[in-house]
């Protein structure tokens, strides 16, 4: 099961379904089965204390992935600032749905095993989220 919620900012407008399909359809392709998954939605001040409180880091982020994973099933609670996503589209250049559905995504590749610290994992990362925002668009484009 998959949960959307926000604490201190408004849901973003997603498609639960669609965007609940496709994560399925990524996990799968890393032959991973989602399990309990909780998504929650908050601003840069909240993600700043969690980062704090859980991580011990003293910076904004895009997104915290706490990873729960049993085997081949994947669970976890990813908690993304919809403040730093607006901001990094805007930087980037980057289209604002585009933007969040791409750290939506990042969350779910780093409880299938995807790593992005290490030398030449961000681009290994990078590379793993253009596929599946392509398989996003080739599965939009069949409904």
């Amino acid at each position: 099961m998959i949960t959307y919620q926000a604490e201190g900012v408004e849901l973003p407008s997603i498609k639960h379904r669609e965007t609940t399909a496709w994560i399925k359809a990524v996990a799968a392709t890393y032959g991973k089965r989602v399990g309990s998954i909780g998504y929650m939605f908050v601003d840069d001040k909240k993600i700043l204390e969690v980062n704090n409180q859980y991580l011990g880091h003293d910076y904004y982020t895009d997104i915290i992935t706490f990873d729960y994973d049993d085997g081949d099933v994947i669970n976890g609670d990813l908690v993304i600032s919809l403040d730093t996503v607006r901001s990094n589209a805007e930087l980037f250049g980057k289209d604002y749905a585009d933007e969040l559905n791409r750290v939506i995504i990042h969350g779910i590749l780093h409880l299938c095993g995807i790593n992005d610290k290490g030398p030449g994992e961000r681009e290994i990362m990078e590379a793993h989220e253009e596929k599946a925002l392509a398989l996003l668009k080739e599965m939009q484009r069949q409904n």
